[in-house]
Formats: structure tokens, sequence, C-alpha cells
């Protein structure tokens, strides 16, 4: 296309050509360039995420934010003055109790995810199995699994204490008079009491990995299982070489997500020992808990608290590894 001349309309000299016809000058069809960007913008996810972000930022990065700024200081809890100091990471790095705290923070989380994994895998294999023979009592039995995960780990705790307890009420030692064994000290013993934080956590969070355990069993094609069994497999091969490699991804997610909730629990153990005898059941979450609220000393708390971040997200990371890719 020819450009326009530089005079529009066409003029000879400096007055108009007669009858010359009144024709605008061409518009151009392409936008800025600054506001196409606009447009694409707005086009885009970024309004319709922008409300997520700004709930994470407000109520996850900020609190991370405030934990690292106060982990720099030697603030307390009901003192306003405070001045950036390193001795709160200096206090909890050379406490005594520390070593201690980590290895029952260790045993713990360990004990309690197989637990979880374990029992959850179980219960969610005899649901489905039991859905597909139509045995009665199938949805009862998921009913009782759902009621231990819908109370709040403060009264979990406190149920398990009155079972455990080695008065005459106890029912588990009451039961075991029964049967002609002697009492056991579940809470006293500091050789039982971290036993007895375990089987607590693992009888609440079982339901939670039995949900997603079912519905990836569910998933699995019945065909599989009955071509297998056609071909003489035996139940433990069809569980070994169908049912395990198809609940990889959901074990390990599973795994992820009460590995974190395990580490970050704290209450169940203060409603039922509150960390006794001694240092016995006292885990790293319930140690910056009392560092905060019963010694007052918030800085310490908040190294602490950074230091269950850096695990969880040391642990979440390593396992994430390990999750399958889709293939393109």
């Amino acid at each position: 296309m020819r450009p326009p001349p530089k005079s529009w309309p066409p003029t000879k000299g400096s007055e108009p050509l007669p009858n010359a016809p009144r024709i605008a000058p061409p518009v151009s069809a392409a936008r800025p360039a600054g506001k196409l960007r606009g447009a694409r913008a707005l086009s885009g996810p970024l309004p319709w995420l922008l409300p997520a972000l700004i709930m994470l930022g407000l109520f996850y990065l900020y609190p991370i934010a405030e934990a690292l700024r106060l982990a720099f200081t030697d603030a307390r809890l009901f003192d306003q003055a405070t001045e950036p100091s390193l001795d709160s990471i200096r206090r909890v790095s050379q406490s005594a109790a520390l070593p201690v705290i980590l290895q029952n923070t260790l045993v713990y989380t360990v004990a309690s995810v197989l637990g979880q994994l374990g029992l959850g895998m179980a219960i969610a294999i005899l649901v489905v199995r039991a859905e597909r023979a139509r045995l009665r009592g199938t949805m009862a039995l998921r009913t009782l699994v759902l009621a231990a995960w819908v109370i709040p780990a403060i009264a979990n705790g406190v149920i398990w204490q009155l079972l455990f307890s080695e008065a005459p009420f106890g029912a588990i030692n009451s039961a075991l008079r029964m049967v002609g064994f002697a009492p056991v000290a579940w809470l006293s013993d500091p050789s039982n009491a971290m036993l007895s934080a375990v089987i607590a956590t693992i009888w609440q969070g079982t339901a939670y990995s039995m949900i997603l355990l079912y519905a990836a069993l569910k998933s699995i094609d019945p065909a599989l299982n009955e071509a297998a069994a056609i071909d003489n497999a035996t139940g433990f091969e069809r569980f070994w070489f169908i049912t395990l490699p198809h609940l990889r991804a959901a074990l390990l997610v599973n795994a992820i997500l009460i590995l974190i909730m395990t580490l970050n629990m704290f209450d169940t153990i203060l409603s039922l020992t509150g960390g006794g005898p001694g240092r016995a059941t006292e885990v790293l979450s319930l140690f910056a808990y009392n560092t905060v609220f019963q010694s007052f000393e918030l800085g310490r708390g908040a190294v602490l608290s950074i230091l269950l971040l850096i695990i969880s997200l040391t642990l979440t990371a390593a396992m994430v590894v390990f999750l399958p890719r889709e293939r393109k």
C-alpha cells in the first residue's frame, strides 16, 4: 500500500484541489504494546488468582516473615521493647533438651505416619471388598471410622487419657484385669507413654488415610484383578503387583499430608500426657508451644517454629521427588 501524502486531502500549493473527496486518514489497527499487554493480563488467570494470592500472603507468608523477624530478637511475650539479637538462636542451639525433643519427634512422627498408612489401607481394602461382595454393614464401618476423625484433637487426648487411666475406672486396665493380666502404667511409665500417644494419634488420623486410599482403590479397574485371578495369582501377588503400584501416587500424597499434620500436632499430646512423664512425649511442636505460652520467650518460640518449618519443607521436598510423573 502506498503511504498517503503528507498533506491530506491533497492540495495544490496551499489550496485544496477542486472537487477532491475528503477522505479520513487511515487509522492503524494495531494497539499500542502497553495496552495489549494490559488486556492480556486482565484476560488471563491473574485476576482470578489474585484474591487467593492475597489471602495466602496474609495468612501464611506474613506469619512466616514475622516469625523470621522475631527469631533474630530477644522478644518476650509480654514485653513491648525488643532488640535485634542472636541470643534466641544461640539458646535454642545450645539447649540440652533439644536432642531429646528431636528424638521424640522422630519416633512419634514415623510411628504415627506408618500406623495411619497401614491401618488406613487395610480398612480401605476391607471396605472396597465388602462393597463388591455386597455385604451388609459397610456403611456402618465407614461411619464408625470417620467418627474418630471429626473429634477435636484436644478431646481425643482427653478420651484416651480416660481409657489409659491407671485408676479403677480406666477402661483398658479394667479389661486387662478381667482377663487375668496385670494393669499397665500407660501414662506414668516413660517407656509406655510414647506408645500411648502414638496409639491415640493413629486412632484419630486413620480415617483421613482411609478416605484417600478408598478413593484410589475405587479407581482401579476390577478387570485387572479378575484377569490375575484367572491366571492363578494369589491374593498377595494381586496386591503386590496390581493394587500397590496403582496406589503409589495416593500413598505418597497421603504420606506427605499426614506427615505435615503429625509434625504440627501437639494438642493430643498436650491433653493426654502434657509432654511427660519428664520429657518422654514432648515433641518439637509442643516444645515450641511451651516455650511461648509457659516460658513467655517469644524469640525462642519463633526459632523453634522456623526449625519445624524447615524440617517439614525438607521432608516434603524429599518425598515429592518420588511422586510419579505423567508421561507426555
